[in-house]
């Protein structure tokens, strides 16, 4: 059934694929107020892409031909939707401001939520005001989280995100295993003030764990045999956590049904707490279920999450656009294009389906981005003229928290629309040559107005909301999980898993042992053996 669906959306899309984007606004004078959804204080602008009214009502047939909605329900309702695991993705559960009972196995996993969010207050809040102090009894001054992946890229995305909050400690963050990064960090803080929380929820990442070492060394050598008492940990391996040295009312876990890149609503959003305090991490949590109710209650048409998803399906799998750029125009969201990295691509880059079938389509695209309008100077050349068409999604607030600064916000939003209405708008041939004739330039240089053309009809979208406050993060990033949710039930694929990531992992702990070692190498492929000799050469092992 959905294969002649999938049909018909070509077949229409080749009927009007050559109609600019310009010409529909004429067409139609109510285009905006047709291809917009707004929820309270946040809008969601479609209208800058090729979608009608038909192509539109062909995705909402395909949304239902492949059980969107049953699929939705299944996941609020903690059915092993991650079948490949055999596990709930009950990230939901964290932020169900609603505290209507949620089960998984027919347990109602809401106590064991609220009495986590309640520990995790009370230590926040302590490190906070000081009563959980450092080793000498003075407060801590600097939190560092140590964490890789969804242990880190949503808390470290989140905390500038809300930077006008922060009247905590200062927050800092390492992941990579390169020690550059932990080393740099250290010779700016003082061991007797900072405060480590080691993010694994096996508690044996390797580069988490590789970092790890590396702070208590450095504690141990800076305070001594009390060092571990720096030390707090969000991790389900208490016997891990214990020989390491941390104590158990410092360690805080989570259930196997939230996933590491879903999963900033609960413990792994410990440092993020610690920043803003519990109150505002609380409207973090109340912007996601907002969203959450929306995607549950809204009709598909109207439902942010959904369409958002299904222009995704459109751009990727009809139009044939194999990438999109996500383009926060807010500093503060300069983090979100890596964080949705991960969220989308670790979720939904996959070729086989959750029956095992190879995809006959292709499923999730190449996600990148920059803050605005950093990015109008770097990549946007190519945005606009380059040969590929990439479909962006602008992301704006309408009021800035710089109050003082007011120039400078009429300056961002003026650039983003500007942005969106040239992306779609262009310039013509004759309209470059017109454009040099009147800055006087003489007749044999009019020539040159072929490199000043801009093809135009480049589809956008975009994203307004009033504020940047703690709980509009929370609804941006509720919609892009569920959005991300709809493609991946479009394309039949498990959005929970990541096997992906597996095989280099596998691979890194074989060759670990060679790293220096001028033999025992033979069974690995021939540019292996090399590297490692040049490896072993520029050492100078």
């Amino acid at each position: 059934m959905d294969e002649d669906i999938w049909s018909r959306l070509a077949e229409y899309y080749e009927r009007i694929k050559d109609t600019p984007l310009v010409e529909r606004f004429a067409r139609d004078p109510e285009r905006f107020q047709n291809f917009s959804i707004t929820l309270d204080d946040m809008l969601l602008d479609f209208s800058k892409t090729s979608l009608d009214e038909t192509a539109c009502s062909l995705l909402l047939e395909l949304a239902c031909a492949t059980d969107l909605e049953n699929k939705r329900d299944a996941m609020f309702n903690g059915e092993p939707v991650n079948r490949t695991e055999n596990r709930a993705a009950l990230h939901t559960a964290l932020r169900n401001r609603s505290n209507e009972p949620v089960f998984v196995e027919n347990k109602d996993v809401m106590p064991e939520v609220n009495a986590t969010l309640a520990s995790m207050a009370a230590f926040a809040e302590g490190v906070r005001s000081g009563i959980t102090s450092a080793h000498d009894g003075a407060a801590f001054t600097d939190v560092v989280n140590i964490g890789i992946g969804g242990s880190d890229l949503g808390p470290a995305m989140a905390t500038p995100a809300l930077a006008p909050y922060h009247d905590g400690p200062r927050l800092h963050f390492v992941s990579n295993a390169d020690g550059a990064e932990i080393s740099d960090l250290l010779k700016q803080l003082d061991p007797g003030r900072t405060l480590f929380i080691i993010s694994s929820k096996s508690f044996t990442t390797i580069e988490t764990m590789t970092n790890a070492a590396t702070a208590k060394k450095w504690m141990t050598a800076g305070i001594g045999e009390k060092a571990t008492e720096h030390f707090a940990a969000v991790s389900t391996a208490l016997d891990k956590t214990t020989e390491f040295g941390i104590a158990p009312d410092m360690v805080f876990s989570f259930g196997d049904w939230v996933g590491g890149r879903y999963s900033v609503w609960g413990p792994i959003g410990l440092s993020l707490m610690i920043a803003i305090g519990q109150e505002r991490f609380a409207e973090f949590l109340q912007g996601g279920h907002d969203m959450d109710q929306h995607f549950r209650s809204a009709p598909l048409h109207k439902n942010i999450p959904v369409m958002l998803g299904l222009v995704g399906i459109w751009h990727n799998n009809i139009c044939g656009y194999e990438s999109r750029a996500v383009l926060p125009y807010d500093q503060r969201l300069a983090r979100l294009p890596a964080y949705l990295q991960q969220l989308d691509m670790e979720s939904n880059g996959k070729s086989v389906t959750l029956t095992g079938d190879v995809i006959t389509r292709k499923s999730g695209p190449v996600v990148w981005g920059e803050a605005g309008t950093n990015g109008q100077h770097a990549f946007y050349q190519l945005i606009h003229q380059g040969s590929q068409i990439i479909p962006c999604e602008f992301l704006v607030a309408a009021q800035s928290h710089e109050e003082n600064l007011p120039q400078h916000h009429r300056l961002l939003l003026a650039n983003c629309l500007a942005q969106s209405e040239a992306l779609m708008r262009g310039r013509n041939r004759d309209e470059a040559t017109e454009r040099l004739r009147a800055q006087g330039a003489a007749q044999e240089d009019l020539d040159l107005a072929i490199h000043q053309v801009f093809p135009g009809n480049r589809p956008s979208t975009t994203l307004i909301y009033r504020k940047l406050t703690p709980r509009t993060l929370g609804r941006i990033i509720a919609l892009y999980e569920h959005r991300v949710f709809v493609e991946g039930a479009i394309w039949g694929v498990n959005s929970f898993d990541q096997w992906g990531v597996e095989l280099g992992k596998e691979l890194a702990a074989t060759l670990l042992p060679l790293i220096g070692k001028n033999a025992g190498y033979e069974d690995k492929d021939g540019s292996t053996q090399g590297l490692l000799q040049t490896i072993s050469q520029l050492r100078g092992d």
